[in-house]
């Protein structure tokens, strides 16, 4: 497999840049996804309920599939030849089978009911809505693994562009399916958002499949002889690199369904929930440049971490610029367009989002420093750390939503942002309180690519 070339000549900001960029739009392209649902979403029938519901629904289908979602890193990293990639994709099959058996249990209705509820306490037009949505999601968890174990093929062998484009195709298969499910058959607000993500991330990941043929072509035609490192690679070891990563996810994951739970219980239960996928969509439109220095970090930062002082330097100035520019929309004028014009939310409801919105303006700054530190340990193969940290975060966040909501009796939608806050920067912290405190990390020999 050809490698991205980091060494033949020096790393400096534009090589980084045109490496970030079409990563960066490939996030800012997904990121698009929930406002532009919600504007759907809010221009149909009961938009309060049907926004609440889609919530709820992306909220339980993130989480089935957050053990899948960290496979673009691990591909990114591990499919060094022909032998590594017939390895990691027999683990990441069998991974896609598990959490679609999962998702199957979670919509079945007596689960679903327990689970909406008897534990998150959902109205019970809210639920039936959600429930409904889940249908059309069954297939999303293996999907989302399916095509990030192909993109992670992508960016190792330097193709980023391809990747965009394969999230251009998903965007436009979402977006007529959506005007198709709401204009031709009808369907519930919910279930109109969960159809149009189900069938854009399906067509996504057979661009992306057909987009790495070549490069699969390539690792096939390789000999057991010049695969060293993936003869190295036993299933044992993948599975010791991948579990931390796994965890780091349910748990990462685990925040949207807690903060739906939180809530459900707080004052202004059904408004908070209504204007959570539109706050928390926007938040992520400038959170996805920080996101998308974890695999330029992955395929740029050199076999020895060579290149660990530039990249970060790219990263602080990206972190910076995302904050300031999220900011310009949330303390101005802008952001009440971006909320009555843009999501299409009722004057009242536009009006309650302002101060909760206002209150995320961290967090691409902490997305940004955040990917950076996780990138280094999964390059190091280092990612038990990474879990950890994650469970801080998770800790933090729940610790503030309880003090914030059930004891402080303040309104839900307010809390998100200082229990959000809190946590990435616990997370952040533990990260860099724990580094090596050395230039460069114990780099493994490719024979011997993980660590234990």
């Amino acid at each position: 497999m050809r490698k991205h070339d980091v060494s033949a000549h020096a790393l400096g900001p534009g090589r980084i840049a045109r490496f970030w960029l079409p990563l960066e739009a490939t996030w800012l392209m997904m990121a698009a996804e929930g406002p532009f649902l919600a504007a759907v979403i809010a221009r149909l029938a009961d938009p309060k309920e049907n926004l609440a519901a889609f919530a709820v629904a992306s909220a339980l289908a993130w989480m089935i599939e957050s053990p899948i979602i960290m496979m673009l890193s691990a591909s990114n990293a591990l499919v060094q030849d022909g032998v590594a990639y017939r390895k990691l994709r027999r683990f990441s099959f069998a991974l896609n089978a598990a959490v679609t058996a999962a998702m199957i249990v979670l919509i079945t209705p007596p689960v679903f009911d327990i689970v909406a509820r008897g534990v998150m306490g959902l109205a019970p037009d809210v639920a039936g809505l959600a429930g409904e949505a889940m249908v059309f999601l069954v297939l999303w968890p293996a999907a989302i693994g399916f095509r990030r174990f192909y993109q992670g093929i992508l960016i190792r062998d330097g193709r980023p562009q391809a990747v965009t484009w394969g999230t251009v195709i998903r965007l436009t298969t979402m977006a007529a399916t959506g005007v198709l499910f709401a204009l031709v058959f009808r369907l519930p607000g919910a279930s109109v958002g969960a159809g149009a993500c189900g069938a854009g991330v399906l067509a996504e990941g057979a661009a992306s499949w057909a987009m790495a043929r070549p490069t699969v072509n390539r690792l096939r035609r390789q000999t057991d002889a010049e695969c060293a490192f993936g003869r190295s690679l036993t299933a044992a070891r993948v599975v010791r690199f991948y579990s931390p990563l796994a965890l780091t996810s349910v748990l990462s994951f685990f925040i949207n369904p807690l903060t739906t739970f939180f809530l459900a219980r707080g004052r202004f239960p059904l408004e908070s929930l209504a204007v959570l996928p539109v706050i928390i969509g926007l938040a992520f439109v400038f959170r996805t440049a920080g996101m998308a220095m974890q695999e330029v970090v992955i395929a740029l930062v050199g076999d020895g971490g060579e290149n660990r002082r530039v990249l970060w330097r790219f990263t602080l100035r990206v972190g910076v610029a995302s904050t300031a520019a999220i900011a310009a929309v949330l303390y101005t004028p802008l952001a009440t367009v971006w909320y009555r014009t843009v999501s299409g939310l009722a004057p009242d409801l536009a009006a309650f989002t302002l101060l909760p919105g206002g209150l995320l303006v961290l967090l691409p700054f902490l997305e940004s420093v955040l990917a950076y530190e996780r990138a280094v340990l999964v390059k190091s193969h280092r990612t038990s750390r990474i879990s950890i940290a994650v469970a801080v975060q998770l800790a933090v966040t729940a610790a503030v939503f309880t003090l914030m909501i059930l004891a402080l009796r303040i309104v839900g939608a307010i809390a998100v942002g200082p229990a959000l806050t809190a946590g990435y920067i616990a997370g952040v912290a533990v990260l860099v309180l724990t580094r090596d405190g050395r230039s460069s990390p114990d780099w493994p020999v490719q024979a011997d690519p993980v660590e234990g």
